[in-house]
């Protein structure tokens, strides 16, 4: 039988706390249970939510005398959604099956993406297909090369999955004689100049910086964990309750220190593991930012650390740098320009966190002595926020689907993923020339 790729002390009754401006969290934690587990399947709508990482590919050309040499390793899950792959429709996908799809895979990937000169078009030649394990899951790796008209100034124009999912992002990375380039290709910026002049440190700079921008709004589950840090800084503990903080000033003096602890616990684990002088498992570091998730969206349930939170989101927050390590190694870093890389995607990173907190912090703030805070954002979304950290701990540790599998059973196909709309690209299915 072919193995699969992919897989997809009791508490006290409620009582009423009518003490005006706090919360006996407590009291209230039975029917949170309920409602927070409500939210969460009201959430399995929309698939994207339990997508712990948005969906990415991984482009990679080698300059070569007749053209380009490709490697382009795409998410199974995400071709599986594209054209169907799971044939007998049980939830996993095995090697077979793969195999069974292979020329569609080749014909449906190679038809979204297009290198191109002055001259014309560049003929794809498509190699093997193998399947590689990434830290998310498991990937189709098509090698391939590219035979072009002529030498110079080539444009490379990447549509894969935009259709489907403007959220889609392609990681390009071009070993060339000159050094490495690498560029995150976008529904916006979905072309790239190949064989041009190479790009500069600060154009190298911005791009990292966009992708750390991108990581950090893209990753729903380093969102949920600032979340869970920033829900009770509006608050203070006194008395066994939670109370609205009386000052603003002391409000932003608290964001400040845990956003600061944060964001220097995953700079310092990002850069040792960059550097290789730390290195995790994948799977390992995907379980363990999961749990910490979980753990700081307990910790606002059951409060245990209420005052110096932002030792929380330090000692939490290590985990995070190393699954920001993956990214970058994913993405590749140019040696040359390797300190600016670095750095423009730690403040990309940053910029994104500002971000959020500039849009949560007011709002937390203006409604931090109402009902729906203390009753309803902060005990019942910080315990949505648990369970869902939970799933996300056992789906991530066992690799077993648990509410990813629930969203993508009532996610219908898209269109495209009818093989009678395949287009017909019976070139492309041509073996390279061995020779």
């Amino acid at each position: 039988m072919t193995a699969p790729l992919t897989r997809l002390k009791a508490l006290p009754a409620a009582t009423a706390n009518n003490g005006e401006g706090s919360i006996a969290i407590g009291g209230w934690f039975v029917p949170l249970i309920p409602l927070a587990t409500l939210l969460i399947f009201l959430l399995g709508a929309a698939p994207v939510a339990f997508a712990h990482k948005p969906s990415d590919s991984y482009l990679r050309l080698t300059p070569r005398d007749s053209g380009w040499q490709g490697r382009w390793d795409i998410a199974l899950r995400d071709l599986e959604y594209a054209i169907g792959l799971d044939q007998n429709g049980d939830g996993d996908i095995t090697w077979g099956e793969l195999q069974g799809r292979e020329s569609a895979v080749v014909q449906y990937a190679l038809a979204h993406l297009r290198v191109r000169s002055s001259n014309g078009a560049c003929n794809p030649r498509p190699g093997a297909l193998q399947v590689v394990e990434h830290g998310d899951g498991a990937y189709a790796v098509l090698d391939f090369a590219l035979l072009c008209p002529s030498a110079g100034a080539q444009t490379l124009d990447y549509q894969l999955f935009f259709s489907l999912d403007p959220s889609h992002r392609g990681l390009l990375r071009v070993d060339a004689p000159s050094g490495t380039e690498t560029a995150v290709l976008s529904p916006a910026q979905s072309q790239r100049m190949l064989n041009a002049a190479p790009a500069g440190g600060g154009r190298q700079f911005l791009n990292y910086w966009e992708e750390g921008v991108w990581h950090i709004w893209s990753g729903f589950d380093h969102i949920l964990f600032l979340l869970a840090l920033l829900l009770p800084a509006v608050l203070w503990w006194e008395n066994g309750r939670w109370r609205p903080a009386p000052a603003l000033r002391a409000v932003v003096l608290e964001t400040a220190a845990i956003v600061t602890a944060f964001t220097l616990a995953h700079s310092l684990t990002l850069t040792l593991a960059v550097l290789g002088v730390v290195d995790l498992p994948g799977r390992l570091v995907e379980s363990t930012i999961a749990l910490t998730v979980l753990l700081a969206a307990l910790n606002n349930v059951f409060p245990v650390v209420t005052a110096r939170r932002w030792l929380l989101a330090f000692a939490l927050g290590l985990i995070h740098g190393f699954g920001f390590a993956g990214v970058l190694r994913e993405l590749g870093l140019p040696e040359d320009t390797l300190a600016l890389a670095l750095a423009g995607f730690n403040l990309g990173v940053e910029t994104g966190q500002l971000a959020i907190v500039a849009v949560t912090l007011p709002l937390a703030f203006a409604l931090r002595q109402t009902w729906l805070y203390r009753r309803l954002a902060l005990p019942v979304g910080s315990a949505a926020v648990a369970l869902l950290a939970l799933v996300w701990c056992l789906e991530r540790g066992l690799n077993v689907p648990l509410l990813s599998a629930f969203a993508a059973r009532d996610t219908p196909k898209p269109i495209l993923a009818s093989r009678a709309l395949l287009p017909n690209l019976s070139t492309f299915t041509t073996p390279p020339d061995q020779s």
